[in-house]
């Protein structure tokens, strides 16, 4: 690689060392500056070797630091916000972190450049949240930290990934270790003659105890695992990836940079949540720690190679931030299987909605979460409405309205909502009280307002406008002593974890306001089987109690029950069959996973029926061979 590159440049460039840095192609140099000078001549780089191609400076050929920061200071305008600048002489980096990180770039990256071709460092940018998050600083800080032994780590993939291949063979297999004819533990093996991949690796909600089933003989040797893929952060896909750690992988998880951060909230929960009601967590912290530090995190559309004979591209499936339909593309050109995650298919007030436009597409693995006949949600617009109608009424009545809500999507979208319909005089301006991990989870939104739809995108860049900042928003950070003082005061509205009522503070909530028919009880997103949520909606009003480990007892629901269906990060019927029918192109089979059995047989009948495809409805632990 080196000598093609060598062959390419001109004579006054020097390199000094080439190495492969996880999927990347890294170049030390002795001329950084005159490298910079350049222009136009990494992309041609890239496209001669066919690799994401990242250019350094050899070590003591940079500006000293304290040189290099003044002037990068004055390369960068004032109006960009620097909030921090470290350098780093190991690897020639200067992290440079800021609150308008299009003003560190430049236009079509010519401050980038201008920055290298003045002091010889490559700078790496970083937003600065617009809400500060303890999240967003701590996995920063943490990376910062492990920067040494994650350069280590980084090198080990790039050998590992780029070896020689070892088969002639072609054909590709897909294992089924979880969420087939059921909602949750989603996690799959996709197999080749050479390299092994688990997508996903999550927990089943309402079933403790219910694991993938790691144990199958396509999921080992488990340390000797190319890649992890984790389409998105929830817990139904994510809780249990650390577990991989504490078994002795110790290879890289590829995700989006914001799914990086919310599965480490939602982990770091996930085993407080455990420890709280006296169960067993099945890791500890320290393993999530561990996956942070193997997280290589990608953007929507970049080609990147994962194993020998599998390329990864990622692509916006419109369901959470950070979400992604994962393409894989094995051997040249041999076979393409898409995993579609969650979707949503059409825009919402967060996101775009989910892409499927493919350079090639053979099989697809298909969420069926709302795969039944009859599983159409009710219009954006009319869910807005009837959410309006509802929070008034409760209000009118002198009531409190209570929603169980994901601290990952659905909050975010009804808290946008709630903002304008207040703003707009539609509903009184009442405090809106976030319980739980939801503002947290906001915070990391605004970190990543590029994940974001186009035109909230724009609001969060300007301070005035930031939905998210609205003063009726108020954090319930005073325990149980604070929820007293609000169940006990005025109306108002409750965003509360967890979304599925599986514990949590949503329990303090049912216990403090369950008894008294003016409140009310609000669904907007999907109950798994087996989880109080779906029982308190298919009307069961006594329901068991268990007061942070004490001794359980049962509590009588008087409370009004109501639930507005337009909300869901998923798909309806109609999204689902839409998705596919319009995907680009046309996939020859798919299978129906992340779906109840009614689900799953339904949508699979359906889509063979009307896009004439193979399909199929299979059960946990089967495998599909594609030659």
């Amino acid at each position: 690689m080196q000598e093609t590159i060598e062959a390419e440049i001109p004579d006054e460039l020097e390199i000094s060392r080439v190495t492969f840095e996880g999927p990347e192609l890294v170049i030390y140099t002795d001329t950084p500056q005159e490298f910079a000078e350049q222009n136009g001549l990494i992309p041609q780089l890239a496209s001669t070797v066919r690799k994401r191609i990242t250019v350094r400076p050899a070590a003591g050929t940079q500006v000293r630091e304290r040189d290099a920061e003044a002037q990068i200071r004055n390369l960068i305008p004032e109006k960009a916000g620097i909030t921090n600048l470290q350098f780093y002489p190991t690897t020639g980096e200067v992290l440079v972190e800021a609150e308008k990180p299009g003003l560190v770039v430049g236009n079509r990256g010519s401050t980038l450049r201008e920055i290298q071709q003045e002091v010889g460092w490559t700078a790496d940018v970083l937003r600065t949240p617009p809400m500060e998050s303890s999240t967003v600083d701590n996995v920063r800080n943490y990376l910062i930290q492990e920067r040494d032994e994650r350069q280590e780590f980084l090198e080990r993939v790039g050998d590992r990934i780029h070896r020689e291949p070892t088969s002639d063979e072609e054909w590709v297999r897909v294992t089924t270790l979880g969420c087939c004819r059921e909602v949750g533990r989603a996690s799959f093996i996709l197999s080749t003659p050479e390299s092994r991949i688990l997508v996903d690796c999550g927990d089943k909600p309402g079933a403790e105890g219910e694991v993938p089933y790691l144990q199958a003989p396509e999921a080992n040797p488990i340390p000797d695992i190319d890649a992890v893929v984790l389409t998105h952060a929830h817990l139904d896909h994510s809780a249990l990836l650390p577990l991989l750690f504490k078994y002795g992988y110790d290879g890289p998880v590829y995700t989006t940079q914001p799914t990086r951060d919310l599965m480490g909230l939602l982990q770091l929960d996930y085993l407080d949540v455990a420890t709280k009601e006296g169960r067993s967590p099945p890791y500890e912290s320290e393993m999530v720690r561990e996956e942070l530090k193997h997280t290589i995190t990608l953007e929507y559309g970049n080609v990147t190679d994962i194993a020998p004979d599998v390329k990864l591209t990622m692509h916006n499936a419109g369901h959470i931030l950070g979400s992604a339909v994962s393409h894989f593309h094995v051997g040249d050109g041999f076979h393409n299987v898409v995993f579609s995650g969650d979707v949503h298919y059409t825009d919402t007030r967060l996101f775009n909605g989910a892409s499927n436009d493919f350079p090639r597409a053979e099989t697809l693995v298909m969420e069926s979460t709302y795969g039944k006949r009859d599983d159409y949600q009710t219009d954006q617009e009319d869910s807005e409405r009837k959410l309006t109608e509802l929070v008034n009424r409760t209000y009118e009545n002198g009531g409190t309205t209570v929603i169980p809500a994901f601290a990952v999507g659905r909050s975010q979208e009804l808290m946008l909502v709630l903002e304008e319909a207040m703003r707009e005089g539609h509903i009184p301006t009442m405090p809106i009280y976030l319980d739980g991990m939801i503002r947290e989870a906001t915070a990391i939104h605004t970190a990543y307002p590029e994940f974001l739809r186009d035109g909230l995108r724009e609001r969060i860049l300007h301070e005035d406008k930031n939905p998210f900042l609205a003063d009726q928003f108020q954090q319930v950070d005073g325990g149980e002593e604070m929820r007293e003082d609000i169940a006990a005061g005025e109306p108002c509205i409750i965003l509360s974890t967890s979304g599925m009522v599986t514990g949590g503070p949503i329990m303090s909530w049912l216990k403090l306001l369950g008894g008294d028919p003016e409140n009310l009880l609000l669904f907007v997103g999907y109950q798994a089987q087996g989880t109080l949520g779906r029982r308190i909606q298919s009307g069961r009003r006594e329901v068991p109690f268990n007061d942070r480990g004490s001794r359980s007892e049962q509590l009588t629901l008087r409370l009004g029950v109501d639930s507005v269906s337009g909300f869901s990060g998923h798909a309806d019927r109609n999204g689902l069959e839409d998705f596919v029918r319009t995907m680009s192109p046309r996939p020859e089979e798919v299978l129906c996973v992340h779906g109840d059995e009614s689900a799953t047989d339904q949508l699979s009948s359906a889509l063979y029926q009307e896009l004439d495809v193979r399909t199929h409805a299979p059960r946990n632990l089967e495998t599909f061979r594609f030659d």
